[in-house]
């Protein structure tokens, strides 16, 4: 498990962190929705992203098939033989 040091008044402070992972996932109108180990919930507007085009362009049934990956990192759409990997969707920046 990777420790972040912090360095603060001469003090070095050790937090133990561990990656979040998929636990789940649904759709609710056009946001998917990914429900992460830590308790928090990702909305994604998956029709206002271009790198999930085609997500978007997908037959609800096919949106329906998804699985999330070994060890949760990401979420996989076999029928559409592609997925969303959890850092990357953490890592993006606000669409407003």
């Amino acid at each position: 498990m990777p420790t972040i040091q912090i360095e603060r008044y001469g003090f070095r402070l050790g937090k133990q962190t561990q990656p979040v992972r998929a636990s789940g996932a649904r759709f609710q109108g056009d946001k998917l929705l990914i429900q992460l180990s830590d308790g928090r919930e990702l909305a994604v507007p998956y029709k206002r992203i271009l790198w999930l085009r085609w997500l978007a362009k997908a037959t609800p049934k096919q949106r329906l098939d998804w699985s999330i990956e070994p060890g949760g990192f990401a979420i996989y759409w076999n029928q559409l033989d592609d997925g969303v990997e959890v850092c990357h969707l953490l890592a993006m920046e606000s669409l407003a």
